[in-house]
């Protein structure tokens, strides 16, 4: 889906929940939309405010929810006590893969996951409505020799 069709998809959310589309939430969804990698609350703040210096980290924190709810953006918990963000793609069919030692988040295509959701839901008389898979792992490189490749892209 387009960037123009995804922030009108936002704005008419926001008009359903009876919320204004304000500059500032304008800003943190063109901000949030720029990102390539997954990110979180404070990183989505630092690059807003590069266009908005108005907006606030509580209005980054409240708008959050909103752009999940409208499906612009994806949540991703890791288990670090951190929330991360990535927009919402055509293809959902991805199996996430952390590293444990740098936080860093990889996506690979997973398009068996399809098929497996609704194999193991369907022999208990029910339709899948979404799923993930999620591997932690371990940098072999920073194992080996103390340095991740993908701590200095933190």
């Amino acid at each position: 889906m387009s960037h123009d069709a995804v922030r009108q998809k936002f704005q008419d959310f926001l008009a359903e929940q009876g919320l204004r589309v304000t500059n500032q939430r304008l800003a943190i969804f063109d901000a949030a939309l720029a990102q390539k990698e997954h990110f979180t609350a404070e990183q989505l703040l630092v690059h807003a405010k590069a266009i908005d210096d108005s907006v606030s980290r509580a209005t980054v924190y409240r708008t959050l929810p909103l752009m999940t709810g409208s499906h612009a953006l994806r949540e991703v918990d890791i288990g670090s006590g951190e929330k991360f963000y990535l927009r919402v793609t055509d293809s959902n069919q991805v199996a996430q893969v952390v590293c444990l030692d740098c936080d860093k988040i990889f996506e690979i295509s997973a398009p068996f996951m399809e098929w497996y959701g609704s194999t193991v839901s369907l022999k208990l008389g029910l339709k899948p409505v979404a799923q993930r898979l999620q591997v932690s792992a371990q940098c072999i490189a920073y194992r080996s020799n103390g340095r991740c490749p993908n701590r200095l892209k933190k």
